[in-house]
């Protein structure tokens, strides 16, 4: 670990007093030793690994960290504040201020000795040392687990780092050894025995708190007399509990911030779901609770889908999170599961129209008319395929946003009252209600306690009964019939808006497609788009808004990818390589080809394109263009209406961005001993061409 942080890399007065000041000072030491290219983009994508969660922890300590195509070598960086600096830890600012770089396809060996120094964070021995250490070559050693002292000022390169690798590892090994040694030793007789559990820790970037979670478990169930073994799924990989320990673990924790990986091996366990940093800093209230449901009898929904599978939509029960956090993620699941059904069956309704016109929705049903040679038969065929796909549209919303709640058990209380909101008309405000409401009500029926002979048939026949009923008497008869009148009072006002409110509402959708390219903000406005277009006969005012809506989210990526051929030289190699694909997936409609630019750069690319975007939307409203389609970018043009200055929209908005996007560049100062990132320096394969921030 010799060649990961030496004295150079060490500020025992760091004097920076926020937290993006602090990540900069001991950036710019990492720049200085040539571990860092770019200090501007590694920043960047420090401070979007920042956005996912504060890496403030309890007990005085911030561990700003990310993987990112900028880092050389894995590199740890050491500061300490007398004055503190606010991390968003629940106790207070942090003193000791870690800053971890890796580099995007970091190896293993390396990742291993980072995820040593997080448990030794949880050591208080270790961390009331580095408040003690009095030079920095002192606290250098003290990091790398050598004898205080023996740190040379130079940060030579002859200290052996096999052996302080191997000791690190061990470190890391042996915990894990300890509790799987001790949760497969089986007793003879079962009321001595301590009560087991199984953990799975995971984080983002897969460094960090990862391993300080599962450091922060182990050592909370050796006090509480609970054996425990802790499965970290890390960047470096993960290795697989034993069967057997999972076989004979009493309960299960799951500590994560991103899926946990085969989760249906710890099917039919009492489950606690929560975030990393719960287990970081509660650890012991967590095994309370898994003890507790436990001895109640219960079986979480997560463990109960895993007996037939894992699911790709993971519980977002994180106790950590705000109430806010948590709708959004569980709307964005029925949003994410309807995107498909909406493509498919908006482009098969638009080529049924290019084939046989739009009196094609008039046609009769092709298993009554069906002629092999005729043109308007097949037009018909697709239109009628594309309105069944259509027909989903609204259920499918409604199940997955209650599976994002409850898990499996949510999917039949959400389809059936998916269905019935387009029974009674009403329609994509219907289908978000039912699925909020029937995850609501599985998750209130899993909590009564239920006698052991029945909890079998609990997941295929009681949940599904008792929800599905209760769910549909809500949506028929309490509160269909409001939510029916409030879309159809939308709908109307749709197709009422006229000059200068309909321009307006063009510029608002733009800038919000153009917002997060492809995340929430953006997913809201196009299914505000889709779901007025998602009928056998849309509106002309739905048509103007879905046109709207895809020209503007063309514009990022077109107008990165013009910015990068114009005036190259703003950007790095990886970037301009960049920049050629975005060509391809603006013309598609795929915003997300400017994630790379807007995640290395973000206060210069996401203002520049919202700016074109709502200039494209507002120009789009203005010349009425009309698309039936819901995708389809520039291959859909012929079924626009008045493609001529539909292109002329979208060509404004890429102006705008791309000269906005230079301007910004331009005036920016470029960072020391960076001069060689963008010409000379060598770039990773192709693998590592978009910078990782999580």
């Amino acid at each position: 670990m010799s060649d990961m942080i030496t004295a150079e890399l060490v500020d025992l007065d760091l004097s920076a007093d926020t937290k993006e000041a602090a990540a900069r000072a001991l950036a710019e030491r990492m720049v200085a030793l040539g571990r860092v290219t770019d200090l501007d983009g590694f920043l960047a994508d420090v401070a979007a690994r920042e956005a996912q969660m504060p890496t403030g922890l309890d007990g005085g300590i911030g561990i700003p960290h990310c993987r990112s195509e900028h880092v050389t070598e894995p590199t740890l960086a050491f500061g300490r504040s007398a004055a503190g600096i606010d991390f968003g830890a629940a106790d207070g600012p942090a003193d000791l201020i870690f800053l971890i770089a890796a580099p995007a396809g970091a190896d293993d060996a390396h990742l291993t000795i980072l995820s040593s120094l997080a448990r030794q964070l949880m050591n208080a021995e270790f961390t009331d040392a580095l408040r003690s250490v009095g030079d920095a070559g002192a606290a250098a050693a003290l990091i790398r687990g050598e004898e205080a002292g023996t740190e040379e000022p130079s940060g030579s390169e002859d200290s052996s780092g096999s052996e302080d690798s191997s000791g690190s590892e061990d470190s890391v090994a042996a915990p894990g050894a300890a509790s799987a040694g001790a949760a497969t030793d089986t007793t003879n007789a079962a009321e001595e025995r301590p009560f087991r559990v199984v953990a799975v820790t995971s984080c983002p970037t897969g460094i960090a708190h990862t391993y300080m979670a599962a450091e922060s478990l182990e050592n909370a169930g050796r006090d509480a007399g609970v054996e425990i073994v802790v499965e970290t799924q890390g960047s470096a990989g993960f290795t697989r509990l034993d069967p057997a320990v999972i076989a004979a673990a009493d309960g299960v924790i799951f500590a994560h911030d991103v899926p946990v990986r085969e989760k249906d091996r710890f099917a039919g366990k009492p489950t606690v779901d929560t975030g990393v940093k719960a287990a970081i800093n509660r650890p012991a209230e967590l095994i309370t609770e898994v003890r507790g449901r436990a001895e109640r009898g219960e079986v979480t929904a997560a463990a109960t889908s895993g007996a037939s599978g894992g699911t790709p939509v993971e519980r977002t029960g994180d106790s950590g999170e705000g109430y806010g956090t948590k709708l959004r993620k569980w709307l964005m699941s029925g949003v994410s599961y309807m995107v498909p059904f909406v493509a498919a069956g908006g482009l098969l309704i638009a080529l049924g129209f290019a084939i046989g016109g739009y009196e094609i929705n008039e046609a009769p049903s092709v298993m009554d008319h069906f002629v092999w040679t005729q043109a308007d038969s097949w037009g018909a065929l697709l239109f009628q395929i594309g309105g069944v796909a259509f027909g989903f549209l609204v259920p499918v919303l409604a199940g997955y946003i209650a599976y994002g709640v409850a898990d499996r058990p949510g999917l039949v209380p959400g389809f059936v009252g998916g269905a019935i909101s387009l029974t009674i008309n009403a329609g994509f405000l219907g289908g978000l209600a039912a699925g909020l409401i029937a995850g609501g009500v599985v998750i209130a029926i899993q909590k009564v306690r239920i006698p052991a002979a029945l909890r079998g048939i609990m997941p295929v026949v009681v949940i599904p009964l008792i929800s599905a009923a209760v769910v549909g008497f809500l949506m028929f008869v309490v509160i269909g019939k409001p939510i029916a009148e409030a879309q159809k009072g939308m709908t109307d006002w749709l197709n009422g808006l006229t000059g200068t409110n309909a321009v307006l509402l063009g510029a608002l959708l733009g800038l919000m497609m153009c917002f997060d390219l492809g995340g929430p903000v953006n997913k809201v406005a196009y299914t505000f788009a889709t779901a007025g277009i998602a009928v056998a006969s849309p509106s002309d005012s739905a048509m103007k808004i879905m046109a709207a809506v895809m020209a503007a989210g063309m514009v990022p990526p077109l107008a990165m990818a013009l910015a990068t051929t114009v005036r190259g030289k703003l950007f790095n190699r990886t970037e301009r390589e960049n920049g050629k694909a975005a060509w391809v997936l603006g013309a598609s409609f795929i915003s997300e080809g400017a994630i790379p630019f807007a995640a290395a750069d973000p206060l210069r690319v996401i203002p520049a394109s919202m700016a074109g975007g709502a200039v494209t939307g507002a120009l789009s409203m203005t010349f009425g263009a009309t698309l039936r389609a819901p995708h389809g970018g520039i291959f859909v043009v012929p079924l626009i209406g008045n493609p001529f200055l539909y292109l002329v929209a979208i060509a404004a908005g890429v102006c705008v961005t791309t000269a906005l996007v230079i301007v910004l560049k331009g005036l920016r100062k470029p960072a020391p001993a960076t001069t060689g990132a963008g010409e000379g320096t060598p770039v990773p394969p192709a693998e590592t061409k978009q910078p990782v921030a999580a």
